[in-house]
Protein backbone atom coordinates (compact mmCIF):
# COMPACT_ATOMS: atom_id res chain seq x y z
CA UNK A 1 0.00 0.00 0.00
CA UNK A 2 1.30 3.45 -0.89
CA UNK A 3 2.33 5.90 1.82
CA UNK A 4 1.71 9.63 1.75
CA UNK A 5 5.36 10.13 0.79
CA UNK A 6 4.70 8.25 -2.46
CA UNK A 7 2.36 10.99 -3.72
CA UNK A 8 3.70 14.24 -5.11
CA UNK A 9 0.78 15.98 -6.84
CA UNK A 10 -1.66 18.50 -5.39
CA UNK A 11 -4.59 16.39 -6.61
CA UNK A 12 -3.28 13.33 -4.79
CA UNK A 13 -2.75 15.37 -1.62
CA UNK A 14 -6.43 16.29 -1.65
CA UNK A 15 -7.60 12.76 -2.55
CA UNK A 16 -5.41 10.54 -0.38
CA UNK A 17 -4.62 12.58 2.73
CA UNK A 18 -6.02 11.49 6.07
CA UNK A 19 -4.63 12.46 9.46
CA UNK A 20 -4.54 8.82 10.53
CA UNK A 21 -2.28 7.99 7.60
CA UNK A 22 0.48 10.20 9.02
CA UNK A 23 1.15 7.51 11.63
CA UNK A 24 2.08 5.10 8.83
CA UNK A 25 5.30 7.09 8.32
CA UNK A 26 6.66 6.06 11.74
CA UNK A 27 7.67 3.04 13.81
CA UNK A 28 5.78 4.22 16.88
CA UNK A 29 2.07 4.21 17.51
CA UNK A 30 -0.48 5.82 19.82
CA UNK A 31 0.87 3.95 22.84
CA UNK A 32 4.66 4.15 22.37
CA UNK A 33 6.35 6.99 20.50
CA UNK A 34 9.65 8.86 20.86
CA UNK A 35 11.03 11.61 18.65
CA UNK A 36 14.66 10.50 19.07
CA UNK A 37 13.89 6.97 17.94
CA UNK A 38 11.93 8.18 14.92
CA UNK A 39 14.55 10.74 13.87
CA UNK A 40 17.71 8.83 14.69
CA UNK A 41 17.75 5.23 15.86
CA UNK A 42 15.49 3.66 13.27
CA UNK A 43 17.72 5.02 10.47
CA UNK A 44 20.99 3.77 12.00
CA UNK A 45 22.89 0.78 10.65
CA UNK A 46 22.80 1.89 7.02
CA UNK A 47 25.93 4.04 6.98
CA UNK A 48 24.04 7.15 5.87
CA UNK A 49 24.72 10.81 6.65
CA UNK A 50 22.26 12.44 9.01
CA UNK A 51 23.54 16.02 9.27
CA UNK A 52 26.05 18.15 7.42
CA UNK A 53 26.95 21.19 9.51
CA UNK A 54 28.19 24.00 7.28
CA UNK A 55 30.19 26.38 9.44
CA UNK A 56 30.74 30.06 8.80
CA UNK A 57 34.53 29.51 8.89
CA UNK A 58 34.32 27.36 5.75
CA UNK A 59 34.65 23.95 7.40
CA UNK A 60 32.07 21.17 7.35
CA UNK A 61 31.13 18.56 9.93
CA UNK A 62 29.41 15.37 8.78
CA UNK A 63 27.46 13.31 11.30
CA UNK A 64 26.05 9.90 10.38
CA UNK A 65 22.89 8.34 11.78
CA UNK A 66 25.16 5.69 13.34
CA UNK A 67 27.23 8.35 15.13
CA UNK A 68 24.19 10.23 16.30
CA UNK A 69 22.43 7.11 17.56
CA UNK A 70 25.46 6.07 19.61
CA UNK A 71 26.32 9.55 20.91
CA UNK A 72 22.77 10.42 21.94
CA UNK A 73 22.34 7.09 23.72
CA UNK A 74 25.51 7.73 25.70
CA UNK A 75 24.27 11.20 26.55
CA UNK A 76 20.97 9.77 27.76
CA UNK A 77 22.91 7.42 30.09
CA UNK A 78 24.99 10.39 31.24
CA UNK A 79 21.85 12.35 32.13
CA UNK A 80 20.43 9.41 34.02
CA UNK A 81 23.64 9.10 36.06
CA UNK A 82 23.49 12.82 36.87
CA UNK A 83 20.01 12.34 38.26
CA UNK A 84 18.06 14.02 35.46
CA UNK A 85 14.57 12.52 35.63
CA UNK A 86 11.85 12.01 33.05
CA UNK A 87 9.99 15.28 32.64
CA UNK A 88 12.94 17.43 33.78
CA UNK A 89 13.86 20.30 31.49
CA UNK A 90 17.35 20.42 30.01
CA UNK A 91 18.34 23.68 28.31
CA UNK A 92 20.70 23.39 25.33
CA UNK A 93 22.56 26.52 24.27
CA UNK A 94 24.82 25.34 21.44
CA UNK A 95 25.29 26.13 17.77
CA UNK A 96 24.45 23.34 15.30
CA UNK A 97 27.19 20.77 15.86
CA UNK A 98 27.76 17.17 16.87
CA UNK A 99 27.45 18.36 20.46
CA UNK A 100 24.09 20.05 19.86
CA UNK A 101 22.43 17.06 18.16
CA UNK A 102 23.94 14.64 20.68
CA UNK A 103 22.55 16.63 23.59
CA UNK A 104 19.14 17.30 22.07
CA UNK A 105 18.37 13.72 21.08
CA UNK A 106 20.00 12.40 24.25
CA UNK A 107 17.66 14.53 26.36
CA UNK A 108 14.64 13.29 24.39
CA UNK A 109 15.76 9.66 24.68
CA UNK A 110 16.04 10.06 28.42
CA UNK A 111 12.41 11.18 28.52
CA UNK A 112 13.41 14.67 29.65
CA UNK A 113 12.33 17.86 27.86
CA UNK A 114 14.77 19.59 25.49
CA UNK A 115 14.78 23.40 25.62
CA UNK A 116 16.92 24.83 22.80
CA UNK A 117 18.17 28.36 23.50
CA UNK A 118 19.52 30.81 20.94
CA UNK A 119 23.30 31.18 21.31
CA UNK A 120 23.23 34.95 20.80
CA UNK A 121 21.01 35.56 23.80
CA UNK A 122 22.66 37.86 26.30
CA UNK A 123 22.64 37.19 30.05
CA UNK A 124 19.20 38.77 30.55
CA UNK A 125 17.60 36.79 27.72
CA UNK A 126 19.03 33.52 29.03
CA UNK A 127 18.14 34.32 32.64
CA UNK A 128 14.50 35.00 31.79
CA UNK A 129 14.04 31.75 29.88
CA UNK A 130 15.93 29.66 32.41
CA UNK A 131 13.90 31.26 35.18
CA UNK A 132 10.72 30.34 33.33
CA UNK A 133 11.46 26.68 32.46
CA UNK A 134 13.67 25.94 35.53
CA UNK A 135 15.95 23.36 33.89
CA UNK A 136 17.63 20.61 35.84
CA UNK A 137 20.70 21.24 33.66
CA UNK A 138 22.01 23.75 31.11
CA UNK A 139 24.34 22.39 28.42
CA UNK A 140 26.54 24.92 26.66
CA UNK A 141 30.08 25.58 25.47
CA UNK A 142 33.14 27.37 26.79
CA UNK A 143 32.15 30.66 25.17
CA UNK A 144 29.01 30.78 27.28
CA UNK A 145 30.57 29.66 30.56
CA UNK A 146 30.34 33.13 32.11
CA UNK A 147 26.64 33.43 31.19
CA UNK A 148 25.94 29.94 32.58
CA UNK A 149 27.86 30.67 35.78
CA UNK A 150 25.80 33.81 36.29
CA UNK A 151 22.53 31.88 36.50
CA UNK A 152 22.85 31.23 40.21
CA UNK A 153 21.70 27.78 41.27
CA UNK A 154 21.07 26.37 37.78
CA UNK A 155 23.50 23.48 37.19
CA UNK A 156 25.40 23.67 33.93
CA UNK A 157 27.71 21.46 31.90
CA UNK A 158 30.31 22.60 29.39
CA UNK A 159 30.25 20.24 26.41
CA UNK A 160 34.00 19.87 25.78
CA UNK A 161 36.57 17.15 25.13
CA UNK A 162 36.45 16.04 28.77
CA UNK A 163 32.72 15.39 28.50
CA UNK A 164 33.22 13.48 25.26
CA UNK A 165 35.70 11.22 27.07
CA UNK A 166 33.19 10.67 29.85
CA UNK A 167 30.48 9.77 27.34
CA UNK A 168 32.75 7.41 25.43
CA UNK A 169 32.77 4.76 28.17
CA UNK A 170 28.97 4.67 28.51
CA UNK A 171 26.71 2.13 26.75
CA UNK A 172 25.95 2.88 23.09
CA UNK A 173 22.30 1.77 23.35
CA UNK A 174 19.54 3.27 25.47
CA UNK A 175 16.13 1.79 26.13
CA UNK A 176 13.56 4.39 25.16
CA UNK A 177 10.24 4.52 26.97
CA UNK A 178 7.84 7.36 26.19
CA UNK A 179 4.27 7.82 25.09
CA UNK A 180 3.05 10.17 22.33
CA UNK A 181 1.44 12.52 24.86
CA UNK A 182 4.53 13.05 27.02
CA UNK A 183 6.29 16.40 26.67
CA UNK A 184 9.47 16.40 24.57
CA UNK A 185 10.40 20.00 23.65
CA UNK A 186 9.81 23.49 25.00
CA UNK A 187 10.19 26.16 22.34
CA UNK A 188 10.43 29.87 23.05
CA UNK A 189 9.27 32.16 20.26
CA UNK A 190 11.33 35.26 19.60
CA UNK A 191 10.76 38.22 21.88
CA UNK A 192 12.46 41.01 23.75
CA UNK A 193 14.01 40.67 27.17
CA UNK A 194 11.28 42.95 28.49
CA UNK A 195 8.49 40.73 27.21
CA UNK A 196 9.22 37.03 27.55
CA UNK A 197 7.09 34.96 25.18
CA UNK A 198 5.47 31.91 26.73
CA UNK A 199 7.12 28.60 25.93
CA UNK A 200 5.25 26.47 23.40
CA UNK A 201 5.16 22.96 24.85
CA UNK A 202 5.41 20.11 22.34
CA UNK A 203 4.70 16.44 22.96
CA UNK A 204 6.32 13.57 21.08
CA UNK A 205 3.31 13.19 18.80
CA UNK A 206 3.86 16.75 17.56
CA UNK A 207 6.26 15.07 15.14
CA UNK A 208 3.30 13.28 13.55
CA UNK A 209 1.36 16.51 13.07
CA UNK A 210 4.52 18.16 11.73
CA UNK A 211 4.52 15.86 8.73
CA UNK A 212 1.68 17.84 7.16
CA UNK A 213 4.06 20.79 6.83
CA UNK A 214 6.91 18.50 5.78
CA UNK A 215 4.93 16.90 2.96
CA UNK A 216 3.14 19.97 1.63
CA UNK A 217 5.02 23.00 2.99
CA UNK A 218 8.61 21.98 2.29
CA UNK A 219 7.78 19.11 -0.05
CA UNK A 220 10.00 16.56 1.70
CA UNK A 221 10.20 13.19 -0.02
CA UNK A 222 12.59 10.21 0.16
CA UNK A 223 15.87 10.97 -1.60
CA UNK A 224 15.88 14.71 -0.92
CA UNK A 225 19.04 16.37 0.33
CA UNK A 226 17.57 19.12 2.48
CA UNK A 227 19.08 22.39 3.70
CA UNK A 228 17.59 24.78 6.26
CA UNK A 229 19.93 27.61 7.36
CA UNK A 230 17.63 28.78 10.19
CA UNK A 231 18.84 28.21 13.75
CA UNK A 232 17.41 25.09 15.44
CA UNK A 233 16.74 27.29 18.47
CA UNK A 234 13.63 28.43 16.56
CA UNK A 235 10.62 26.57 15.23
CA UNK A 236 11.54 26.71 11.55
CA UNK A 237 15.10 25.50 12.09
CA UNK A 238 14.23 22.79 14.62
CA UNK A 239 10.92 21.32 13.48
CA UNK A 240 10.88 21.97 9.74
CA UNK A 241 14.65 22.07 9.24
CA UNK A 242 15.78 19.24 11.51
CA UNK A 243 13.19 16.90 13.02
CA UNK A 244 10.90 16.48 9.99
CA UNK A 245 13.61 15.59 7.44
CA UNK A 246 15.50 13.35 9.87
CA UNK A 247 12.27 11.51 10.64
CA UNK A 248 12.10 10.64 6.95
CA UNK A 249 15.72 9.49 6.94
CA UNK A 250 16.96 12.40 4.83
CA UNK A 251 20.37 14.05 4.93
CA UNK A 252 19.98 17.48 6.51
CA UNK A 253 22.16 20.54 6.09
CA UNK A 254 22.43 23.14 8.86
CA UNK A 255 24.35 26.39 9.19
CA UNK A 256 26.53 27.25 12.19
CA UNK A 257 27.98 30.62 13.10
CA UNK A 258 27.54 34.16 11.85
CA UNK A 259 25.50 34.07 8.67
CA UNK A 260 27.44 34.66 5.47
CA UNK A 261 25.33 34.35 2.30
CA UNK A 262 28.24 33.40 0.07
CA UNK A 263 29.26 30.63 2.47
CA UNK A 264 25.70 29.28 2.27
CA UNK A 265 25.77 29.41 -1.55
CA UNK A 266 29.06 27.51 -1.57
CA UNK A 267 27.65 24.83 0.74
CA UNK A 268 24.47 24.47 -1.32
CA UNK A 269 26.56 23.80 -4.38
CA UNK A 270 29.28 21.56 -2.94
CA UNK A 271 26.88 19.29 -1.04
CA UNK A 272 24.40 19.13 -3.91
CA UNK A 273 21.33 19.98 -1.84
CA UNK A 274 18.11 19.44 -3.79
CA UNK A 275 15.57 21.01 -1.43
CA UNK A 276 15.87 24.12 0.73
CA UNK A 277 13.58 25.96 3.10
CA UNK A 278 14.85 29.33 4.32
CA UNK A 279 13.64 32.65 5.65
CA UNK A 280 12.83 35.36 3.15
CA UNK A 281 15.78 37.29 4.59
CA UNK A 282 18.18 34.47 3.66
CA UNK A 283 17.14 34.62 0.01
CA UNK A 284 17.37 38.41 0.03
CA UNK A 285 20.90 38.30 1.45
CA UNK A 286 21.94 35.72 -1.15
CA UNK A 287 20.68 38.11 -3.82
CA UNK A 288 22.40 41.14 -2.34
CA UNK A 289 25.81 39.48 -1.93
CA UNK A 290 26.25 39.33 -5.72
CA UNK A 291 28.00 35.94 -5.65
CA UNK A 292 25.14 33.57 -6.49
CA UNK A 293 26.19 33.28 -10.13
CA UNK A 294 29.57 31.82 -9.15
CA UNK A 295 28.16 28.40 -8.22
CA UNK A 296 26.18 25.53 -9.69
CA UNK A 297 23.03 24.26 -7.96
CA UNK A 298 20.91 21.11 -7.96
CA UNK A 299 17.56 22.24 -6.57
CA UNK A 300 14.23 20.61 -7.31
CA UNK A 301 12.21 22.33 -4.55
CA UNK A 302 12.49 25.67 -2.72
CA UNK A 303 10.34 27.19 0.02
CA UNK A 304 10.40 30.16 2.36
CA UNK A 305 8.67 31.28 5.53
CA UNK A 306 8.76 34.00 8.16
CA UNK A 307 7.56 36.97 6.12
CA UNK A 308 6.51 37.70 2.52
CA UNK A 309 9.20 37.72 -0.13
CA UNK A 310 9.59 40.81 -2.28
CA UNK A 311 9.30 40.69 -6.07
CA UNK A 312 12.98 41.40 -6.80
CA UNK A 313 14.07 38.54 -4.55
CA UNK A 314 11.50 36.21 -6.08
CA UNK A 315 12.87 37.14 -9.54
CA UNK A 316 16.40 36.41 -8.31
CA UNK A 317 15.41 32.98 -7.03
CA UNK A 318 13.73 32.07 -10.31
CA UNK A 319 16.67 33.25 -12.41
CA UNK A 320 19.44 31.83 -10.19
CA UNK A 321 17.96 28.50 -9.13
CA UNK A 322 15.54 27.93 -12.01
CA UNK A 323 12.53 27.41 -9.73
CA UNK A 324 9.81 29.49 -8.12
CA UNK A 325 10.14 29.81 -4.36
CA UNK A 326 7.08 28.42 -2.58
CA UNK A 327 5.50 30.04 0.46
CA UNK A 328 4.86 28.16 3.70
CA UNK A 329 2.73 30.03 6.21
CA UNK A 330 1.89 29.30 9.83
CA UNK A 331 2.75 30.23 13.40
CA UNK A 332 4.51 28.46 16.25
CA UNK A 333 1.18 28.09 18.03
CA UNK A 334 -1.00 26.76 15.18
CA UNK A 335 1.56 25.15 12.89
CA UNK A 336 1.65 25.42 9.09
CA UNK A 337 -1.78 26.00 7.55
CA UNK A 338 -1.06 27.40 4.07
CA UNK A 339 1.45 26.15 1.51
CA UNK A 340 2.38 26.27 -2.16
CA UNK A 341 3.08 22.53 -2.42
CA UNK A 342 6.70 22.50 -3.66
CA UNK A 343 7.32 19.59 -6.02
CA UNK A 344 3.67 19.33 -7.08
CA UNK A 345 3.71 19.84 -10.84
CA UNK A 346 -0.06 20.42 -10.96
CA UNK A 347 0.00 23.32 -8.46
CA UNK A 348 0.72 26.69 -10.15
CA UNK A 349 2.78 28.85 -7.80
CA UNK A 350 1.35 32.37 -7.74
CA UNK A 351 3.81 35.18 -7.12
CA UNK A 352 3.18 36.84 -3.77
CA UNK A 353 0.63 34.32 -2.55
CA UNK A 354 0.73 32.13 0.55
CA UNK A 355 -0.72 29.25 -1.48
CA UNK A 356 -3.72 27.26 -0.34
CA UNK A 357 -4.70 25.36 2.80
CA UNK A 358 -2.79 22.18 3.59
CA UNK A 359 -4.90 18.99 3.56
CA UNK A 360 -7.15 18.58 6.57
CA UNK A 361 -7.12 22.29 7.41
CA UNK A 362 -9.78 24.97 6.89
CA UNK A 363 -8.60 28.58 6.56
CA UNK A 364 -10.79 31.62 5.90
CA UNK A 365 -10.56 35.42 5.88
CA UNK A 366 -13.09 36.98 8.26
CA UNK A 367 -14.28 40.54 8.71
CA UNK A 368 -14.83 42.24 12.07
CA UNK A 369 -18.24 40.57 12.38
CA UNK A 370 -16.90 37.09 11.78
CA UNK A 371 -18.24 36.81 8.25
CA UNK A 372 -16.22 35.44 5.34
CA UNK A 373 -14.66 38.24 3.29
CA UNK A 374 -15.17 38.14 -0.48
CA UNK A 375 -12.10 37.74 -2.73
CA UNK A 376 -9.92 40.83 -2.73
CA UNK A 377 -11.11 42.09 0.67
CA UNK A 378 -8.64 42.16 3.54
CA UNK A 379 -9.62 40.66 6.87
CA UNK A 380 -8.32 38.46 9.69
CA UNK A 381 -6.81 35.09 8.74
CA UNK A 382 -8.67 32.45 10.77
CA UNK A 383 -8.11 28.71 11.20
CA UNK A 384 -10.80 26.21 12.19
CA UNK A 385 -9.66 24.07 15.12
CA UNK A 386 -11.93 21.67 17.00
CA UNK A 387 -15.00 23.48 15.80
CA UNK A 388 -13.72 26.92 16.82
CA UNK A 389 -12.25 29.71 14.69
CA UNK A 390 -8.76 30.58 15.93
CA UNK A 391 -7.18 33.93 14.92
CA UNK A 392 -3.67 33.87 13.48
CA UNK A 393 -3.22 37.56 14.40
CA UNK A 394 -2.39 38.17 10.74
CA UNK A 395 -4.35 39.93 8.05
CA UNK A 396 -4.92 38.47 4.61
CA UNK A 397 -7.14 38.17 1.57
CA UNK A 398 -8.01 35.61 -1.10
CA UNK A 399 -8.28 35.83 -4.87
CA UNK A 400 -10.86 34.35 -7.22
CA UNK A 401 -8.86 31.11 -7.47
CA UNK A 402 -8.77 30.51 -3.71
CA UNK A 403 -5.13 31.53 -3.15
CA UNK A 404 -4.36 33.39 0.07
CA UNK A 405 -2.29 36.58 0.36
CA UNK A 406 -0.62 38.06 3.43
CA UNK A 407 -1.73 41.48 4.59
CA UNK A 408 0.75 41.89 7.43
CA UNK A 409 0.43 41.46 11.16
CA UNK A 410 -2.73 42.92 12.58
CA UNK A 411 -0.61 45.46 14.50
CA UNK A 412 1.36 46.36 11.33
CA UNK A 413 -1.66 47.97 9.70
CA UNK A 414 -1.29 51.72 9.25
CA UNK A 415 -4.44 53.86 9.27
CA UNK A 416 -3.84 57.36 7.92
CA UNK A 417 -6.66 59.86 7.39
CA UNK A 418 -9.10 56.95 7.21
CA UNK A 419 -7.02 54.96 4.70
CA UNK A 420 -5.94 51.46 5.72
CA UNK A 421 -2.46 50.58 4.47
CA UNK A 422 -0.27 47.48 4.67
CA UNK A 423 3.32 47.89 5.83
CA UNK A 424 4.21 44.75 3.87
CA UNK A 425 2.90 46.10 0.55
CA UNK A 426 4.72 49.42 0.97
CA UNK A 427 7.97 47.64 1.87
CA UNK A 428 7.66 45.45 -1.20
CA UNK A 429 7.49 48.51 -3.46
CA UNK A 430 10.39 50.28 -1.73
CA UNK A 431 12.52 47.18 -2.26
CA UNK A 432 11.98 47.56 -6.00
CA UNK A 433 14.36 50.55 -5.97
CA UNK A 434 17.70 49.34 -7.28
CA UNK A 435 19.66 51.04 -4.49
CA UNK A 436 17.56 49.72 -1.59
CA UNK A 437 18.93 46.63 0.17
CA UNK A 438 16.39 46.37 2.99
CA UNK A 439 13.34 48.32 4.09
CA UNK A 440 10.89 48.42 6.99
CA UNK A 441 7.73 50.49 7.35
CA UNK A 442 5.74 51.54 10.40
CA UNK A 443 3.06 54.09 11.22
CA UNK A 444 4.05 57.11 13.31
CA UNK A 445 1.76 59.65 14.99
CA UNK A 446 0.60 62.66 12.99
CA UNK A 447 -1.52 65.51 14.35
CA UNK A 448 -3.62 65.80 11.20
CA UNK A 449 -3.83 62.29 9.76
CA UNK A 450 -3.60 60.22 12.95
CA UNK A 451 -0.73 58.22 11.48
CA UNK A 452 1.61 58.57 8.54
CA UNK A 453 4.05 56.14 6.99
CA UNK A 454 7.69 56.17 8.02
CA UNK A 455 10.20 54.04 6.14
CA UNK A 456 13.58 52.84 7.36
CA UNK A 457 15.91 52.15 4.46
CA UNK A 458 19.24 50.30 4.31
CA UNK A 459 21.41 51.15 1.31
CA UNK A 460 25.04 51.42 0.23
CA UNK A 461 24.13 54.68 -1.51
CA UNK A 462 24.63 57.87 0.45
CA UNK A 463 21.44 59.27 1.93
CA UNK A 464 20.12 62.44 0.36
CA UNK A 465 16.90 64.34 -0.24
CA UNK A 466 17.04 63.22 -3.88
CA UNK A 467 17.24 59.56 -2.83
CA UNK A 468 14.30 60.01 -0.47
CA UNK A 469 12.30 61.69 -3.25
CA UNK A 470 12.97 58.72 -5.54
CA UNK A 471 11.66 56.27 -2.94
CA UNK A 472 8.56 58.37 -2.31
CA UNK A 473 7.84 58.76 -6.03
CA UNK A 474 8.21 55.02 -6.57
CA UNK A 475 5.57 54.25 -3.94
CA UNK A 476 3.24 56.92 -5.28
CA UNK A 477 3.55 55.43 -8.77
CA UNK A 478 3.25 51.76 -7.83
CA UNK A 479 0.62 52.02 -5.08
CA UNK A 480 -1.21 55.30 -4.60
CA UNK A 481 -0.68 58.94 -3.73
CA UNK A 482 -1.63 58.53 -0.08
CA UNK A 483 0.51 55.46 0.72
CA UNK A 484 3.95 56.93 0.21
CA UNK A 485 6.31 57.27 3.23
CA UNK A 486 6.14 60.89 4.37
CA UNK A 487 9.19 60.25 6.56
CA UNK A 488 12.29 58.31 5.50
CA UNK A 489 15.21 57.38 7.74
CA UNK A 490 18.36 55.92 6.19
CA UNK A 491 19.86 53.43 8.65
CA UNK A 492 22.85 51.08 8.75
CA UNK A 493 20.74 48.05 9.70
CA UNK A 494 17.24 46.98 10.68
CA UNK A 495 16.36 45.29 13.97
CA UNK A 496 15.49 41.64 13.38
CA UNK A 497 14.15 38.81 15.45
CA UNK A 498 16.56 35.90 15.99
CA UNK A 499 14.56 34.06 13.32
CA UNK A 500 15.52 36.71 10.77
CA UNK A 501 12.26 38.66 10.50
CA UNK A 502 12.28 42.44 10.46
CA UNK A 503 11.28 43.49 13.99
CA UNK A 504 8.84 46.35 13.34
CA UNK A 505 7.79 46.30 16.98
CA UNK A 506 11.27 47.44 18.00
CA UNK A 507 11.07 50.29 15.49
CA UNK A 508 7.70 51.34 16.90
CA UNK A 509 9.06 51.22 20.45
CA UNK A 510 12.05 53.36 19.46
CA UNK A 511 9.82 55.92 17.81
CA UNK A 512 7.53 56.04 20.83
CA UNK A 513 10.51 56.49 23.16
CA UNK A 514 11.94 59.26 20.98
CA UNK A 515 8.57 61.01 20.91
CA UNK A 516 8.29 60.80 24.70
CA UNK A 517 11.80 62.14 25.15
CA UNK A 518 11.25 65.08 22.76
CA UNK A 519 10.55 68.41 24.44
CA UNK A 520 7.02 69.71 24.03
Amino acid sequence: MKRLTDYTSYADAQSHFATERLWELFDGDRSVFNIAHECVDRHAGRGREAVIVCRADGTDEKISFDDLSRDSSQFAHYLERKGVQKGDRVAIMLEPSREFYTAMFGVIKRGAIAVPLFTLFGPDGVRLRVGDCKPALLVTNEDKREVAAGLGTTPYEIFNSALWQELGVLPSMYEIQSSPDELAVFQYTSGTTRELPEAVKHTHKALVTLMVAALYGTGLRPGDRFMCPSSPAWGHGLWHGTLAPLALGLTVGSYSGRFNPERLLQALSSHRFTNMSAAATHYRMMKNCGKAGDYEYHFKKLSFTGEPIDDDTADFVQECFGLPVCSMYGTTEIGVVLASYPGAEDFPVKRGSLGKAVPGTVVEVHDAEGKVCPPGTTGQLMVLRRGQWVPTKDLGRTDEDGYFYHGGRADDVIISAGWTMSAVEIENVILMHEDVLEAAVIGVPDAIRGQVVKAFVVSDRACSDAFADEVQSLVKTKLSQHEYPRHIAFVAELPKTPAGKVHRKVLREREAAALTASPV
